[in-house]
């Protein structure tokens, strides 16, 4: 299969694919005319490394669990840990963004929003409002 076929088939843009080739996460054959020949298990790891990405896996993330997917030595144990250390970040992310959205929403409720120039917003961003 050519580049724009793989593409198409795991779902994943032509240039990401470049990318991955890049940094070595593939590493497709060439054929007479130099042109990438990808192979269908260079399609699973393509659709593998899709899907780990959409999970919000970090490129060396990806990286390490397409290590574990190809050692079929490895403890899935391994794998799992790495799942619950990336739901402990997600899990944090989540709490910062609600934190976020608290105070926004507040800041929000208490400005105004007439044609007077006093906004908490702008008070609150600039560091004065707790003075």
């Amino acid at each position: 299969m050519h580049i724009g076929e793989v593409a198409q088939r795991a779902g994943i843009p032509a240039k990401t694919i470049r990318y991955y080739e890049d940094i070595g996460l593939v590493r497709p054959q060439r054929d007479a005319s130099g042109y990438r020949d990808f192979h269908e298990n260079d399609l699973h790891k393509l659709v593998f490394l899709a899907r780990a990405r959409a999970l919000g896996f970090s490129i060396e993330d990806c990286r390490k669990l397409l290590g574990l997917y190809e050692d079929e030595s490895r403890e899935s144990a391994q794998v799992k840990a790495m799942a619950e250390e990336h739901l402990q970040a997600i899990d944090s992310k989540i709490a910062q963004l609600q934190e976020m959205r608290g105070t926004l929403s507040h800041l929000i409720e208490a400005c105004r929003g007439d044609h007077r120039p006093d906004c908490p917003i702008l008070k609150d961003l600039s560091g004065t409002s707790h003075n």
